[in-house]
């Protein structure tokens, strides 16, 4: 009788945990005897591998075990790569599917008519050829997605959520946040020094297109000021408390931390480059145009510092490690189940298992009203009775 075979991707930015995860489900897998096949760069591997062509085979699937998964915790990223590949909407067949006919769509913005593809067939065939009977998807909002598409077709999926976001739906906790908090508290704490000793206003930028979470609990952890997507103050009240803050400091700096999603009052967020697979552009830095104004208004000088990518590299600290490994072995619970659609979560504090988020409510986003104080632009610290460790309930 042929062992059963399940496939495991990571798709979109990597963060620290992923490889806890992939090794948790490698290692559960020998205990069960099931097989388990990396699935190399994401969902790429599933649109570009060519079953016929043994080059392609050997970019884009990896037997995994024991021996090559043993050590892969002890170090962040992914070893299974990544890539933002939406085989939904592909701008461009691979060069084995050229001339081969799929759904498509066209969609108009800026005056250019741009034409996608729905590769999803070749995914599904791709999936029965390596004989694989269940996937596992790691990723955010994007990737699980897709994810959720898959198994609206019919085929096995379980979802687990990762993002320093930690904005995916039906959960309290994403893969790579408490890492990410843990660098920018960190970075910040550093440059407490730089900031202080030239009596400068410090401007920290962090990833977070549609939710603030990263920006927020890193100044409650680091009582500074932030800015969040979900909500815009007036610039003249941001720039009196950052000035204010200033001095009455007896070391005479101020510090704040930004979305790369945030805006105030008449600023609209500046897009640059091409839109990647799911239709995200790069966004210019906030904190950069935060800076220009205070410097006109106030004539204070500041330090701008992007944190962005520093957040998400290195290896995990012990909640994400712990939370990795636990999210892993529960999706892998859930194949032995035969349950399909089921997503790894934190509801309440405790560990579950949901539906795979719909992808047309978007991300999840910050209570402001509970979370965030509107008046001093600071996370709100009263009233966390009754709430579990992360403070938020979905």
């Amino acid at each position: 009788m042929a062992r059963k075979r399940v496939g495991i991707l990571t798709g979109g930015g990597d963060v620290p945990g992923l490889n806890s995860v992939i090794k948790s489900v490698v290692y559960r897998g020998a205990e069960h005897d099931i097989e388990v096949v990396g699935l190399r760069r994401g969902w790429e591997a599933l649109t570009h591998l060519d079953l016929g062509d043994p080059a392609s085979r050997a970019r884009y699937v990896l037997p995994l075990n024991r021996d090559n998964t043993r050590t892969v915790d002890r170090s962040g990223g992914t070893f299974l790569h990544s890539s933002r590949t939406n085989p939904a909407k592909m701008k461009t067949l691979p060069r084995h599917l050229a001339g081969q006919t799929f759904p498509s769509a066209q969609s108009t913005k800026g005056g250019v008519t741009t034409t996608t593809f729905d590769v999803s067939r070749q995914v599904l065939a791709n999936l029965e050829g390596l004989g694989l009977e269940y996937l596992l998807a790691i990723g955010g909002d994007d990737t699980l997605s897709y994810a959720q598409k898959l198994h609206a077709q019919g085929f096995k999926v379980i979802a687990i959520p990762k993002t320093m976001d930690n904005d995916v739906r039906n959960t309290e906790y994403c893969i790579g946040f408490s890492t990410a908090i843990t660098r920018a508290m960190d970075a910040i704490e550093r440059q407490r020094t730089t900031v202080g000793s030239h009596e400068r206003i410090g401007i920290f930028r962090v990833f977070g297109r549609d939710a603030g979470f990263t920006a927020l609990y890193t100044a409650y952890v680091s009582s500074i000021r932030c800015l969040i997507p979900e909500y815009k103050p007036k610039l003249e009240l941001l720039v009196d408390l950052l000035h204010r803050d200033k001095l009455e400091n007896p070391s005479s700096y101020a510090l704040v931390v930004l979305s790369e999603g945030a805006q105030w009052e008449g600023y609209k967020v500046q897009e640059y480059g091409e839109p990647d697979a799911f239709g995200h552009r790069k966004k210019a830095s906030v904190a950069e145009s935060l800076s220009d104004e205070i410097k006109r208004r106030t004539g204070e000088e500041t330090i701008v510092s992007d944190l962005t990518y520093d957040l998400r590299s290195g290896e995990p600290d012990f909640i994400d490690k712990m939370v990795a490994l636990t999210f892993g072995t529960m999706a892998f619970d859930a194949v032995l189940e035969n349950k399909s659609g089921l997503m790894s979560a934190l509801v309440d504090g405790k560990y579950d298992l949901v539906p795979i988020p719909d992808p047309k409510l978007g991300p999840r986003k910050v209570d402001v009203d509970s979370m965030y104080n509107k008046q001093r632009l600071r996370p709100i610290y009263a009233n966390k009775r009754g709430l579990p460790i992360f403070l938020n309930k979905i």
